[in-house]
């Protein structure tokens, strides 16, 4: 398995100097005019949000198979493998490298029966680290292997995808936006046209609903379901109904509530839980599972104390 290569890979703006963290935008910038194309679509500033805190920016078929940067072997695949495995060899340096690519493998293929059930699995993953087995001389080591680094944004892998068609069980989709951290889908934002009166942020709803049902690979690994019309903007989890998408309020947690404005939900939503700091602190603190019978995940109300700023009622 061949690792991706981080020799373009940008490090966190908001830990450089200003000097290079403005000549890292500008580069950034150059790339989304390059290779993302959001352009004619709902959500045209969304890659540029995204960059400003620190992402990289790609459209979707540059990574096919057929792409100009492929990096997917077929549209059912999800996981960028490539980076994934770039991602667990940078964050475990002292682990083997057949122990990598058989827990490239596994994350790839994870094989746990159930959508949320296997979500769950994914997450204490993601928080706890992968269960493995080393070689230590002439004995078997078992060892956790790191997938995130949450303790150093900059040591991610950070990119947001536009328009990635994906190969489901019955149909062939393309959601909007597909954000990464380090190859693994966290987040899937789907967004509406105001224009269109019969597509409104709740047709954006019923959309990711029909995703979850053809193409449940996308959203194995997932954390956050974002969807909006241009105007309004709701974030929920992967089990949430329409009454457990929220508003999200804030950028700073010091900052009043809507800094923006009610018209800009969605770049308040993006600069302020993307914020790569504050994600990691979310995909860490404050993802929640109960099994009364039935799996639900719930996103835990927070407070001004914490990095993810105000309280809220997701779930």
């Amino acid at each position: 398995m061949k690792c991706w290569s981080q020799s373009a890979r940008f490090s966190n703006p908001w830990s450089l100097p200003q000097i290079k963290r403005d000549a890292n935008l500008h580069c950034l910038r150059r790339q989304a005019s390059d290779g993302a194309d959001f352009r004619g679509s709902p959500g045209a500033e969304v890659p540029g949000w995204f960059q400003e805190i620190g992402y990289t920016s790609v459209h979707g078929p540059r990574l096919s198979a057929d792409g100009e940067a492929p990096e997917r072997e077929d549209l059912r695949q999800v996981v960028l493998t490539g980076r994934l495995c770039s991602a667990l060899t940078r964050l475990n340096p002292e682990v083997p490298t057949t122990t990598i690519t058989a827990a490239v493998q596994q994350l790839a293929n994870p094989n746990v029966p159930g959508l949320l059930s296997a979500n769950r699995q994914f997450h204490r993953w993601m928080t706890t680290g992968l269960p493995v087995t080393c070689t230590d001389g002439s004995e078997q080591v078992g060892i956790r292997l790191n997938l995130i680094g949450f303790d150093d944004p900059a040591a991610n892998d950070w990119l947001v995808v536009n328009q990635l068609v994906i190969q489901g069980s019955q149909h062939r989709h393309r959601p909007d936006v597909v954000v990464y951290l380090n190859g693994l889908p966290i987040a899937v934002i789907e967004l509406k046209n105001p224009a269109a009166e019969e597509a409104d942020i709740w047709a954006a709803f019923n959309q990711l609903q029909t995703y979850k049902r053809d193409s449940p690979d996308l959203f194995v690994p997932n954390v956050l379901l974002v969807i909006s019309d241009g105007i309004r903007a709701r974030v929920g989890s992967l089990s949430a109904t329409r009454e457990r998408f929220p508003q999200w309020r804030m950028i700073e947690a010091e900052q009043d509530l809507t800094p923006l404005g009610k018209h800009r939900e969605l770049e308040t939503l993006i600069r302020g839980l993307f914020h790569q700091e504050r994600l990691l602190d979310f995909i860490r603190s404050f993802c929640l599972f109960e099994d009364n019978g039935q799996v639900v995940k719930k996103m835990r109300p927070t407070t001004s104390s914490t990095r993810c700023g105000p309280r809220w009622s997701g779930s």
